[in-house]
């Protein structure tokens, strides 16, 4: 036998047969348990993890039928349902052996046995067993996922009255096929609210699919969104659907896309009006039933009003249009937030669970959080990570001075434009990085692609 582990539990009358399969066995798994009464099944499996149950089909009350074998077989699932059993018997036949099956036997061994059989049957066995807990444990994690992912509005936490007008939106339109337009600034959490409604949709049980517009190049663009046959440019090695393929049935989520040119908004347009897309390289047109949900951090209507957005396919993407307000709008939500992510990263670190002082909320409370949830979710595993006190100081919490916040100006008062407050973070994150656009790109939580784009716009 290959595997020198496990538990083997041998239940049979006879000591005889106890004895020569212990002798067996002992050598080559870690331990092995005899047992002649059969009534003792049930304590011995509550109190151990058996790998393998070696059970007689006959005991000095049932001789031939079998009857006992098969009655103990049943107590076994009862109590664990991955067990595994491989019955044995002096008196076995081919219909014994299919009943045995069908009952849930893994196998069936005839004494006197051959030991090559007997341990080849046993390390088959042993396989079975570490199968069958893997997949319970699997299941039990779906499960367990599933109840998470069942709570409403999961991970997207608040009770201001901001936040509690998100919720009631999603509850009214998450049920319906209406296209969903979310608008935001970055870090607000628009993705969260993008599966919140692929969650409570008709459609919860089909594939969510994302894409991150401002990360696609326009040469690659209709390949990753339409797909491709073999042969369509040169690295077109085989066929590959796109992503509206791909999500066909379910929803499609296209992150971003106010950064799309104007050629390939009408490209976008054109598959949504005619619920198909044409792989490139073919002339063959795919049907297509899609969920469509987008999102932008900038102001689309203003997009069109200087024609740099198709008016026609912002009318097809925000049937309903939902409008995810900025941290500062909502700072009543900081304190849950706060024992959200700390209870998170406290456990992710293995850290003593931490407290925040009076000072500190006031401090965090103060902060305008250009980089709104994400912001404050970095500053908090920052902060996790680097204090060696089970209190939180504001010395934890490290922001620019006054003169320098995004958007401030020089009579105190706060500037909310969106486009200098943008501005502003970018290039203090690249200054912060001594130049290194990936670094700052991570930092920001945009892809290298996103954040060039914005420079190019800010004229960075």
């Amino acid at each position: 036998m290959d595997d020198n582990y496990g538990k083997i539990l041998i239940v049979d009358d006879d000591e005889d047969v106890l004895h020569a399969a212990g002798l067996l066995l002992k050598k080559h798994v870690t331990q092995v348990f005899t047992e002649k009464d059969p009534k003792k099944i049930p304590a011995l499996i509550r109190n151990e993890s058996f790998d393998v149950i070696l059970l007689d089909m006959n005991f000095t009350l049932d001789v031939t039928s079998g009857q006992e074998g098969f009655y103990w077989l049943d107590k076994i699932y009862t109590i664990d349902p991955s067990a595994v059993v491989v019955l044995i018997t002096a008196f076995g036949d081919v219909d014994m052996a299919v009943r045995a099956v069908k009952a849930g036997a893994v196998d069936f061994i005839l004494k006197p046995w051959q030991n090559e059989k007997l341990l080849a049957t046993l390390s088959s066995a042993i396989k079975l067993r570490k199968s069958r807990l893997e997949i319970a444990d699997l299941r039990y994690r779906q499960k367990q996922l599933s109840a998470d992912m069942d709570q409403p509005f999961h991970e997207f936490i608040g009770h201001s009255s901001a936040m509690e007008k998100v919720f009631q939106t999603i509850n009214k339109v998450s049920k319906t096929d209406a296209n969903i337009l979310i608008l935001g600034e970055n870090g607000t959490g628009k993705e969260l609210v993008a599966r919140a409604l692929h969650r409570n949709s008709q459609r919860f049980d089909e594939v969510f699919i994302s894409v991150d517009m401002g990360a696609i190049s326009e040469s690659l663009f209709e390949s990753e969104l339409f797909g491709h046959v073999k042969g369509a440019f040169t690295d077109a090695k085989s066929d590959r659907p796109g992503r509206f393929e791909v999500a066909s049935g379910g929803t499609l989520f296209l992150d971003e896309i106010g950064n799309l040119s104007l050629a390939l908004q009408s490209k976008i347009l054109r598959v949504l009006e005619t619920r198909y897309v044409i792989r490139l390289g073919s002339n063959k047109p795919i049907p297509i039933d899609i969920r469509l949900i987008c999102a932008s951090n900038m102001p689309v209507k203003k997009l069109v009003d200087k024609n740099e957005f198709r008016q026609d396919l912002l009318y097809r993407i925000n049937t309903v249009e939902i409008t995810i307000p900025p941290l500062r709008e909502r700072i009543e939500d900081i304190p849950l937030l706060l024992e959200y992510y700390l209870k998170m990263y406290c456990h992710k670190y293995k850290k003593t669970i931490k407290k925040i002082s009076d000072a500190t909320l006031k401090k965090l409370k103060s902060y305008h959080w250009p980089g709104n949830v994400r912001e404050l979710q970095h500053a908090i595993e920052r902060a996790v990570i680097l204090s060696e006190s089970p209190v939180l100081t504001p010395d934890d919490f490290l922001f620019p001075p006054v003169s320098d916040r995004t958007g401030d100006r020089e009579d105190g008062s706060q500037n909310y434009n969106l486009d200098e407050m943008e501005k502003r973070t970018i290039s203090r994150a690249i200054e912060k990085h001594d130049g290194n656009i990936s670094q700052a790109a991570r930092e920001l939580g945009l892809t290298r692609t996103s954040l060039y784009r914005r420079m190019k716009k800010y004229k960075i």
